[in-house]
C-alpha cells in the first residue's frame, strides 16, 4: 500500500523553513486532499487552487506562496494534476512552477489560466517543454503571453512527444503579420502527439488559417481545433473545408466569434454532407449567418450522422432556420444536449430560444456538483482526462 502523502503537513514545515506565512486557502485544498487520498489511495491528487471560486473564502495565490508550494510538491509523487487558474501570479511564480516541472515526473495536468505570467512567464514554460516528459495537458490562457514565448512554445513542442492539450488563448500580439501562427502551423507539420489545440483571440486571418490547413494536411493526430474569436471571414473557411474533405482525425472545430457568414457556412456544409464523416461538433456561433446558410447546415446533418453537436446562436435566424433545427430535433438528428437552441412556438409559428449549452461550457467554472457528465462538449483541459480525445 502506498504510503499517505501528508501534504498539510509538509506545507506547515515548508513554510516555517522558508519564512513564509500560511496561505489558508492552499492549508484547506492540502487537509482535503489527505482525507480524499485516505478513501482513494490508488489515484493521483487533483489539486484544484483555482482563485475564482466563489463558493468558499479564498486567498488568492501568491508568487511567494507558490514557491512554498513547489517544494512541497518537489517531495512527493502523489498529485498528478494541478490547477492553479485565476490567482495572482506573475513571472516570478512562472518561473518557480517551470523549474518545478523540469524535475518533475508525475504530473500531467497544469492550468495557470488567467495569471499575467506575461511574455517572460511564457518562457520559462516554453524553456521547461523542452526538458519536461511527463505533462499532458498545460493550459497558458488569458497569461499575458506575447510573440516570443508563443514562437519559443511552438518550437519546444516540434520536439515534445508528451503534450496532448495546450491553450495558448489570447496573446498579447502587436503585429499583424501572423508570425505566431505560422510557426505554430510548422509545428502541426511534425508534432505527432498534441490532440487538442486552443488559438482563441490571436487575431488570426484568412492567411493564418491557410497555413494552418496545409499543415494539418500532414497531422494525423490533433482531434480538436479552436479558432474561436478571430478574424476569420468565407474565403479563410474555404480552406477548412477543402481540409474536412480529406482529414480523417478533426473531431471538433470551433469557429465561434467570427465572419464566415452564409458562403463559409455553405462551405462547411458542402464538405461535411459529402465528404467528411470524422467530425463529430461545429461550433458557428456569432458568425453572421443568415437562413440560406444554417438550412445548409441543418442539412448536412441530415446526411451526416457522425456530425453530432452543433452550436449556432448569435446568428440571423428566419423561418425557415427555425422550421430547419425544429425538424432536425423532432426527427432525432439532433439531441437537445447537443445544441444551444430550443425550437417554441408562438402563434403558430416555430422560433429558437438559447440554451446555456456550448463547446468550453465548463472551462471557466465547475460545477459545485463534481464531475460534469457531459464531457463532449467540453474542452478537456476543463476535466481532468485527456483519454477521451485520443
Amino acid at each position: 500500500m502506498s504510503v499517505h502523502p501528508d501534504l498539510h503537513q509538509r506545507y506547515v514545515q515548508a513554510c516555517q523553513s522558508l519564512g513564509r506565512s500560511e496561505n489558508p486557502f492552499i492549508a484547506h485544498l492540502l487537509q482535503q486532499a489527505d482525507k480524499d487520498y485516505k478513501n482513494e489511495w490508488t489515484k493521483g491528487i487533483m489539486l484544484k487552487i483555482a482563485g475564482n471560486n466563489h463558493l468558499v473564502p479564498v486567498q488568492r495565490v501568491t508568487d511567494d506562496d507558490l514557491q512554498v508550494l513547489a517544494s512541497v510538491l518537489r517531495n512527493t509523487v502523489f498529485v498528478t494534476g494541478l490547477d492553479l487558474r485565476y490567482n495572482v501570479l506573475t513571472d516570478a511564480g512562472a518561473k518557480h512552477m517551470a523549474a518545478f516541472l523540469q524535475r518533475n515526473e508525475t504530473l500531467g495536468y497544469l492550468r495557470m489560466t488567467g495569471n499575467k505570467i506575461g511574455n517572460k512567464g511564457g518562457m520559462f514554460f516554453a524553456s521547461m517543454l523542452q526538458i519536461n516528459s511527463t505533462l499532458e495537458k498545460l493550459d497558458l490562457g488569458d497569461c499575458d503571453t506575447g510573440t516570443q514565448c508563443l514562437i519559443a512554445i511552438a518550437t519546444a513542442l516540434t520536439q515534445n512527444r508528451s503534450v496532448k492539450a495546450i491553450n495558448l488563448n489570447r496573446p498579447l500580439l502587436y503585429s499583424e503579420e501572423e508570425e505566431t501562427t505560422v510557426h505554430i502551423a510548422l509545428m502541426l507539420k511534425n508534432n505527432s502527439s498534441l490532440v487538442e489545440l486552443h488559438l482563441c483571440k490571436h487575431g488570426m486571418k484568412n492567411f493564418g488559417v491557410e497555413r494552418l490547413c496545409e499543415a494539418l494536411y500532414e497531422n494525423s493526430s490533433l482531434r480538436y481545433l479552436d479558432l474561436s474569436c478571430n478574424k476569420i471571414t468565407c474565403d479563410g473557411v474555404k480552406f477548412l473545408a477543402k481540409l474536412l474533405k480529406r482529414n480523417q482525425t478533426l473531431k471538433i472545430l470551433d469557429l465561434n466569434a467570427n465572419r464566415i457568414e452564409d458562403d463559409g457556412a455553405i462551405y462547411l456544409s458542402e464538405a461535411l454532407a459529402l465528404y467528411n464523416r470524422t467530425l463529430q461538433a461545429l461550433s458557428v456561433v456569432s458568425n453572421n449567418i443568415s437562413g440560406k446558410g444554417l438550412v445548409a447546415l441543418s442539412d448536412a446533418m441530415k446526411r451526416n450522422m457522425e456530425l453530432s453537436y452543433i452550436y449556432i446562436w448569435g446568428n440571423k435566424f428566419d423561418e425557415a432556420t427555425c422550421m430547419a433545427f425544429s425538424e432536425l430535433i423532432q426527427r432525432g438528428c439532433l439531441k437537445p444536449s447537443c445544441t444551444d437552441v430550443e425550437p417554441y412556438r408562438v402563434d403558430g409559428h416555430v422560433h429558437l430560444a438559447e440554451l446555456s449549452h456550448g463547446l468550453k461550457k465548463h472551462y471557466y467554472w465547475t460545477p459545485s456538483y463534481g464531475e460534469v457528465p457531459n464531457r463532449g462538449a467540453n474542452a478537456s483541459l476543463a476535466i481532468a482526462a485527456v483519454s477521451e480525445l485520443m
